[in-house]
């Protein structure tokens, strides 16, 4: 077995805002393997500023990975703990070259185009007009569910918005979610809850930075308003860590990203914890590129949540590549007369 890796960069059609600033490009590696003619494929999607491993060695790791490839899946996976999107690709990369064709991973209704996934639109920070316009683009889409990102505007606007929909659309007819990505202070936390409490909302997510366990238990525990941790669950590695946050803080749900947690293997180990305090869980993709949503959507199909997923993200980009993914009426589908197109990678599939 060969390994390489190859740099690729994905440009955001429209730069997005977040609480961390605007997002204009995103890079991405993959890890190519080679075996007997077959060729399987991963995606390292670290995330600059974000993951854990945005770290100066981060190619070095990778280069490392490729050139002891031999190792196998389980052992490169155990010793690159602290590298938990080069983990993610690895454990695609084989999970692909294992498959018939490179892409069905995980072989199901989903991947016969019999059964899609629910998912939420995503709507970007940016000024009042342009939230309501993709909010309007949403609805005309066919989407039940809007996440917003909240918390770098200011927030009389952004409860303004979210007054305007509730106006026109209950929460039968539409579910609401927002994301703060750590925007608020703890002193002023519980009262920007309370208030946008009063528009129904499924959820907030990480409404204060991660780090602030005590802070974040008390918000919790008295909170209007469900909270869904996500940052708060990067850089965890251990199970037993992993059980000291939850027990802490219990929070009402956690959101897993592959990518940032340390594949399927790390998420499902933070979705069993979660169930066995009863706590929610949806997964959510970070900006990766087709080929590591394909991963991510099929692998998430198999978990046969109830609830709705954050896997709407593969049109973001002008250079992303061609494949069966089709996002149609609020769902994500995987429509099996669409070919795979890798030409920009130089790939033999």
């Amino acid at each position: 077995m060969k390994a390489t890796y190859k740099h690729y960069t994905l440009n955001f059609k429209t730069p997005s805002g977040t609480s961390r600033g605007i997002l204009k490009t995103k890079d991405t590696w993959f890890v190519i393997l080679t075996e007997k003619g077959k060729t399987g494929i991963g995606e390292c999607g670290m995330f600059r500023g974000l993951s854990v491993d945005d770290r100066p060695d981060f190619e070095t790791k990778l280069k490392w990975a490729c050139d002891n490839i031999h190792f196998g899946a389980d052992k490169l996976i155990s010793e690159l703990i602290e590298f938990p999107s080069i983990q993610f690709g690895l454990e695609m990369a084989f999970k692909s070259l294992a498959s018939e064709d490179g892409f069905k991973l995980f072989p199901s209704g989903f991947t016969q185009n019999e059964s899609p996934i629910h998912i939420n639109g995503l709507i970007w920070m940016g000024s009042e007009d342009f939230i309501k316009q993709q909010i309007k683009d949403k609805l005309n889409a066919g989407f039940s569910c809007i996440k917003m990102k909240i918390g770098a505007i200011d927030f009389e606007t952004e409860l303004n918005v979210l007054k305007t929909i509730r106006q026109e659309f209950s929460a039968k007819d539409i579910e609401l979610r927002v994301d703060a990505n750590g925007a608020f202070l703890p002193s002023e936390a519980l009262e920007k809850l309370k208030r946008l409490s009063d528009f129904d909302l499924h959820s907030i997510e990480q409404p204060i930075k991660q780090g602030q366990w005590n802070d974040m238990a008390r918000l919790c525990e008295s909170t209007p308003l469900p909270i869904a941790l996500d940052e708060e669950l990067i850089g965890i590695f251990s199970e037993e860590k992993k059980k000291e946050l939850l027990k802490i803080i219990n929070p009402q749900y956690i959101i897993l990203k592959p990518t940032l947690v340390g594949g399927f293997q790390g998420s499902e180990q933070w979705i069993n914890l979660a169930k066995a305090q009863q706590i929610g869980w949806w997964i959510t993709s970070a900006l990766e590129s087709n080929i590591g949503l394909n991963a991510i959507a099929q692998w998430t199909y198999t978990l046969h949540s109830n609830l709705l997923q954050g896997l709407g993200t593969g049109s973001l980009f002008t250079d992303n590549f061609d494949s069966p993914l089709v996002v149609k009426n609020g769902t994500l589908r995987y429509e099996t007369n669409r070919e795979w197109e890798l030409s920009n990678l130089d790939l033999n599939f």
